[in-house]
């Protein structure tokens, strides 16, 4: 059993990992041919993260709720090993091309296990997530708001997914950026377009510490957004 300055350590080591690296995993937690896909580890403690999002939650939303995404979508593509060579993220993109059979398997398991992969890695302990680069600033500038205003769109659009979705801000090759919601584990992908920050509002992602009460959590979020991630997210998506 390690003590609690050597846990306090290796917490601090894997943040310190995450904010020099932060795109290992930017689009694919599993890159191309790497099947079975792997639950990818957290990469700070599960309790990292309170008062804003507790332990609990991440234990069981990580280590149960992931998982599950993990498992199933490699259930469904078991018999595929052409489908098994691809990225999780080529997977996605192409869904059109996946056999009916097991297409709505890969889309809700495989969105799952993309979006949360993506989360993870998004979230950092609060104050040791930097903060937005000039490039994000400028971008988000373009959209014609103050950053109290554009604060404001995403709480409103995260507080009105009705049910299970997500609450995204997505970004284009040319560096723009949208506000954008989706249903259940859907991935907003497009032509040229794919998603810098996601969060989700599954009750299992705050039921236990808020309840009913979607709209603390998603004021609590804004507080470990991991921007040192999503600044180097964004470069490598408009480059």
């Amino acid at each position: 059993m390690i003590s609690r300055r050597t846990a306090l350590k290796l917490t601090a080591a894997a943040t310190a990992i995450t904010a020099i690296s932060p795109v290992r995993l930017f689009a694919d937690p599993n890159v191309a041919g790497n099947y079975p896909h792997q639950l990818p580890a957290l990469p700070y403690a599960k309790d990292a993260l309170e008062p804003h999002i507790d332990g609990r939650t991440m234990e069981i939303h990580h280590g149960k709720h992931h998982k599950t995404y993990v498992d199933k979508l490699n259930e469904a593509l078991k018999d595929y090993p052409e489908l098994q060579k691809k990225s999780l993220e080529e997977l996605l993109r192409g869904l059109d091309s996946v056999p009916e059979k097991i297409r709505g398997a890969v889309r809700n398991h495989g969105g799952g296990h993309f979006n949360h992969s993506l989360f993870w890695q998004s979230l950092a302990p609060a104050g040791s997530g930097g903060e937005p680069s000039e490039q994000i600033k400028s971008a988000f500038q373009e959209l014609g708001a103050s950053a109290e205003e554009l604060q404001e769109t995403f709480f409103k659009l995260a507080t009105g997914v009705f049910g299970s979705g997500w609450a995204w801000v997505t970004v284009t090759k040319a560096g723009q950026v949208k506000f954008e919601a989706t249903a259940n584990q859907d991935v907003p992908f497009g032509p040229n377009k794919a998603p810098l920050i996601g969060l989700d509002v599954w009750e299992h992602a705050y039921y236990l510490q808020y309840q009913n009460r979607r709209a603390d959590y998603v004021k609590a979020h804004h507080n470990v957004i991991n921007w040192k991630f999503v600044n180097a997210r964004f470069d490598a998506l408009t480059k």
